[in-house]
């Protein structure tokens, strides 16, 4: 059995459940990149891999990320051969996909899965969509991520399980094709397994809500954002537009502006002046 989930924090807390459930034993799989955001034309070929390789370097560059995608730490596509690869020399595996109520996890689901249609029978989709679970103080909560539902509740859910369908292996990929020929950089979910698309700037006024007439770290700002705001994404994404932001001339900025603690942002001394007297 190969467990795959799209989030680094999952891994930990589906190992631990396993530990509690020998019928889970099995690796446990990470899908790294995160196709909520960013190019998704031509992603299965080489000139739209490289182009969306090309995308985040740009998104990292000259920030806390950098090279992250050139380092090795990051291959996605090696990690579908390799599962094309075990499935093929092992008759009797079988795969199980993890994902919950999230952009994130849907977004790989459907990257993932449209690769794997010949394997339709031995893949299995555990979908935490709007389901119930009993965190560590004893109280029911509906969990928008895998890693926040306490080990022992994986039991349960590993009872979810099912099939992918051979009808999903003939709607999902479509869904999924409608949304690359699209072109827009930024993906929601808008209930059950409906993503809808938006343009890369799209977080871009609530990200302005949280700068202020006071210098702050970048590393607030962006900090602020993904603690209070309704709709978040990547702290490397949102590092990448308050930079954008801040390259427009619509901010006043002091320090070097690459890493995020190493640069403060305020709004304009000058808007500032001008709100002062005309009241």
């Amino acid at each position: 059995m190969i467990h795959i989930v799209f989030n680094e924090a999952d891994v930990d807390v589906l190992k631990k459940a396993i530990e509690l459930d020998p019928s889970l034993e099995g690796e446990v799989w990470q899908v790294k990149d995160d196709y909520a955001v960013g190019p998704l034309v031509g992603i299965y070929t080489v000139e739209g891999i490289e182009a969306r390789k090309q995308w985040w370097r740009d998104v990292l560059a000259g920030g806390d990320f950098e090279n992250k995608i050139d380092d090795g730490s990051v291959d996605d596509n090696k990690l579908v051969a390799d599962l094309i690869e075990k499935l093929k020399n092992d008759p009797a595996e079988i795969v199980y996909i993890w994902a919950a109520q999230n952009k994130h996890d849907v977004s790989g689901y459907y990257w993932l899965m449209s690769q794997l249609k010949d394997f339709q029978g031995r893949l299995f989709i555990l979908y935490l969509n709007n389901l119930p679970f009993i965190n560590e103080k004893g109280l029911i909560f509906y969990p928008e991520w895998l890693h926040v539902i306490p080990p022992k509740e994986f039991l349960k859910a590993k009872k979810l399980a099912r099939q992918i369908t051979l009808s999903e292996f003939e709607v999902d990929p479509d869904e999924w094709a409608k949304l690359q020929q699209e072109d827009k950089g930024v993906r929601l979910l808008e209930g059950g397994k409906k993503l809808g698309q938006h343009g890369y700037d799209y977080y871009d006024e609530d990200l302005k809500k949280y700068i202020t007439n006071d210098w702050q770290k970048g590393s607030k700002i962006i900090s602020q954002f993904l603690s209070k705001n309704k709709q978040t994404t990547g702290d490397a994404y949102m590092l990448w537009r308050l930079k954008s932001m801040i390259a427009a001339g619509g901010y006043d900025v002091q320090g070097y502006v690459k890493f995020m603690k190493e640069f403060e942002v305020k709004n304009k001394a000058a808007q500032l002046a001008e709100t002062t007297s005309n009241p």
